[in-house]
């Protein structure tokens, strides 16, 4: 399976950007959906992640309120929409898919990784 993200790029404090996620070949039917980051100097994070039917979302405690995750599968791809954006928002986005029915959050249950997308806030 290949992971491909898009959309990241640079904006101010409280502006809004929105990435996308690609998932092809041997994708099966059922599937999570997540996004992690990585900020430089510290681990990989969780930030959100949506069940394969779009019925169940979970979000890190940091992007409540202001993240909204969405999918499609009809396209196999999923979104990230991020408003009233933080400079500690500031990594490098991760999208990433976990062959289970179950919203995991942690980074060893998930399966195929993309190769990130650099996401900076400045103040």
């Amino acid at each position: 399976v290949q992971v491909v993200e898009s959309g990241g790029g640079l904006v101010q404090a409280g502006g809004s950007l929105r990435l996308s996620c690609a998932a092809s070949g041997r994708t099966r039917r059922l599937y999570t959906m997540g996004w992690f980051r990585q900020a430089p100097g510290k681990e990989r994070e969780f930030v959100a992640a949506i069940k394969y039917n779009g019925g169940s979302a979970s979000y890190a405690d940091s992007v409540k309120g202001r993240f909204t995750i969405s999918r499609d599968n009809a396209k196999n791809t999923v979104a990230l929409q991020m408003n009233s954006l933080k400079p500690e928002d500031t990594a490098v986005y991760y999208c990433a898919v976990d062959y289970s029915t179950v919203v995991h959050t942690t980074i060893d249950a998930y399966d195929s990784w993309g190769q990130g997308t650099q996401v900076t806030v400045s103040s």
